[in-house]
């Protein structure tokens, strides 16, 4: 089969599961990020829609997906510095059709509406960097207790469950300091690739967040260990010492940015083990 009657069969596939449209579509093709996550076996039906919640700093523009009956755990959905895009809502899409209510959100909403990244994970990082200049620990404590305060009012998440709430790049310090913002509603936290976890601050994304009673997924990109180190060894003795469950790994082989789908270094093998240890840390977390 030709490439073109392959990206055919992707465009009915994006249409049919309401991700996007044909001309949308046509616009992945020529950014080159055409690529469809693998199917959830037995995934349930979802319904989503495009959301506002408002905060203390004004109305973000975010994506919420959900099963079509019954209620599911929350999920606290962080994208990378590229922000809310059509990647972003697949996977959140997927880990609704895996059977949670997911708030996938755009953190930069007060400089702009998604899509903010016009190529999405291949936008030149110097384009976006200064939106998440303006992101502040503030920000992220503040946006975090409204987005699960939202959440706790919609129908279809479940009252008497935990939430979880995941990050990539930058939104991994983001998603521990949620824990750290509305600890009595977080019980599980997952890292990907996440920039800027351990700092000399006394702010520090793992020391916010290892004063909760939440459980931790960490996992890190090859090039960021070769990078820091010492981080690893710092996370593993922080949750230790505050007596957490925390699977921290460092992922041979795996860039940073390895899990989004259109990310230039997606990989797909690592990113359905990372995929297949969120699931597991949510079913453990949020039963």
């Amino acid at each position: 089969m030709c490439d073109q009657d392959h990206f055919e069969d992707d465009r009915k596939e994006f249409e049919a599961r309401g991700l996007v449209t044909r001309k949308q579509f046509g616009v992945m093709l020529g950014a080159g990020m055409a690529m469809m996550l693998p199917r959830v076996a037995n995934a349930v039906a979802v319904a989503d829609a495009e959301v506002n919640v408002t905060t203390p700093d004004g109305t973000a523009d975010c994506y919420f997906v959900h099963p079509s009956s019954g209620t599911a755990p929350g999920v606290l959905f962080w994208p990378d510095i590229f922000g809310l895009r059509l990647a972003m809502k697949q996977m959140g899409k997927r880990l609704a059709e895996s059977g949670y209510s997911v708030l996938v959100v755009n953190p930069f909403y007060r400089q702009k509406k998604a899509p903010t990244a016009e190529k999405g994970g291949a936008t030149p990082i110097a384009e976006v960097r200064p939106l998440m200049a303006a992101l502040t620990e503030t920000t992220h404590m503040t946006d975090a207790k409204a987005f699960i305060g939202w959440l706790d009012k919609q129908p279809s998440v479940a009252k008497n469950r935990k939430m979880g709430t995941q990050g990539y790049c930058m939104g991994g310090p983001i998603a521990l300091r949620t824990a750290a913002a509305v600890p009595d509603r977080v019980g599980a936290v997952a890292s990907f690739h996440g920039a800027a976890l351990v700092t000399p601050a006394e702010n520090s994304p793992h020391l916010q967040a290892a004063k909760t009673k939440a459980q931790f997924l960490i996992l890190i990109a090859d090039n960021d260990d070769k990078r820091s180190p010492k981080d690893k060894d710092v996370l593993k003795e922080t949750f230790e010492h505050a007596k957490l469950s925390a699977e921290i790994e460092v992922y041979p082989g795996a860039a940073h940015g390895w899990c989004p789908p259109d990310s230039t270094v997606y990989n797909e093998a690592a990113a359905e083990k990372a995929w297949s240890r969120l699931l597991a840390l949510y079913g453990k977390a949020l039963a």
